[in-house]
């Protein structure tokens, strides 16, 4: 079971995460897997918070968090708790993420099949992810979905639950894997936060018209309102210099937070090259949607705005090139999408 339970979590990963797809298999064994795993629960957590139909789900939340620190009798809980939370979501959900919420036994029990020193960081990630869900939803969603948030502050606390206690996790995780990280922790763990809190940010700017149409809104409403918008009237083509000049805002924001990712991403020593080009692909693959984003009127429009397949390719080949250089590597950074020439556009 706990080799079937292995290949389902490899198997399911690329079905909800293409960028995650491409980076975990260049972490060494059994890292590899045991951030498949917990990448496999935040998103039973996400999919949780963004396709459940009705209230907000937060004892499922809860339930999921505690779940984590497979505490003795969680298989029959488990095991309830994925037949109610599959129940629980709208019937448009994306099928791949409606099966891994009924699958959440298995991926817990490949977790419980992992060495004891991936437990903590995993457990302590999705109790923290969970519970800040929740405390989101109770500070600033009502009764319903989240439309905006008041400052750019509640946003970046939103971005930490979701994405800064990953940064955080994986940090323990490499910590406790490789003596060469251990040693660079004093550098790593200040800035671990910032890594996955740059990463959402990003993907709250790309998906910000898809969230609107699932009735979401992940915007500081306080930087809408100097820009004359609010969650209701972002998309009207009436008003969209403004929404792109809120967008530029907001993207240079996300940029800073880049420069603290990139500072993080070399702080993992050379002789690490798996873990380094693990955090770096989905760096550069940000600091690409950045590119994209600014100044692009189509990111308010249905059809998503993505990066190239083919910038993809050369994003990953630059970055293995340059894997062990630091100084590379703040080059390829600065120079973004343009580093070789190859530009990017809005996907057709």
């Amino acid at each position: 079971m706990k080799v079937e339970g292995a290949s389902f979590c490899r198997t399911q990963l690329p079905r909800v995460s293409r960028t995650f797809a491409l980076n975990i298999p260049l972490l060494p064994e059994p890292l590899d897997l045991a951030v498949t795993v917990a990448y496999l629960l935040c998103r039973i957590a996400d999919t949780l918070e963004d396709e459940a139909s009705g209230a907000h789900p937060g004892a499922l939340l809860d339930e999921l968090g505690a779940l984590a620190s497979l505490e003795p009798g969680w298989e029959a809980r488990a095991r309830s708790f994925a037949r109610r939370a599959r129940l629980a979501l709208r019937d448009e959900a994306p099928a791949a993420e409606a099966e891994l919420v009924l699958e959440t036994p298995r991926v817990l029990e490949t977790l419980a099949s992992l060495p004891s020193w991936v437990h903590p960081p995993i457990a302590r990630c999705v109790r923290t992810m969970t519970g800040g869900m929740n405390q989101m939803q109770r500070m600033h969603g009502g009764s319903g979905q989240v439309m905006g948030l008041p400052d750019l502050q509640a946003t970046f606390m939103y971005c930490y639950y979701v994405a800064g206690v990953v940064g955080e996790m994986l940090t323990g995780l490499f910590i406790a894997s490789s003596p060469r990280v251990a040693w660079r922790h004093e550098r790593l763990t200040p800035r671990a936060p910032a890594f996955g809190r740059a990463l959402q940010l990003t993907n709250i700017l790309k998906d910000v018209r898809e969230d609107l149409d699932r009735g979401s809104c992940w915007l500081p409403r306080d930087r809408m309102a100097a820009h004359g918008l609010t969650p209701a009237t972002l998309t009207l083509p009436g008003l969209r210099s403004r929404a792109v000049a809120l967008m530029d805002e907001l993207v240079a924001v996300a940029r800073r937070e880049l420069e603290v990712a990139l500072e993080y991403s070399l702080a993992l020593p050379p002789e690490e090259p798996g873990l380094r080009l693990f955090c770096l692909y989905p760096l550069f693959f940000a600091v690409a949607t950045l590119d994209v984003l600014e100044g692009n009127p189509a990111v308010f429009e249905p059809e998503p705005v993505k990066i190239h397949r083919d910038t993809v390719a050369m994003l990953m080949r630059l970055a293995q090139e340059r894997v062990g250089s630091d100084e590379a590597l703040r080059a390829l950074h600065a120079n973004g999408s343009r580093a070789s020439g190859g530009g990017m556009e809005a996907r057709p």
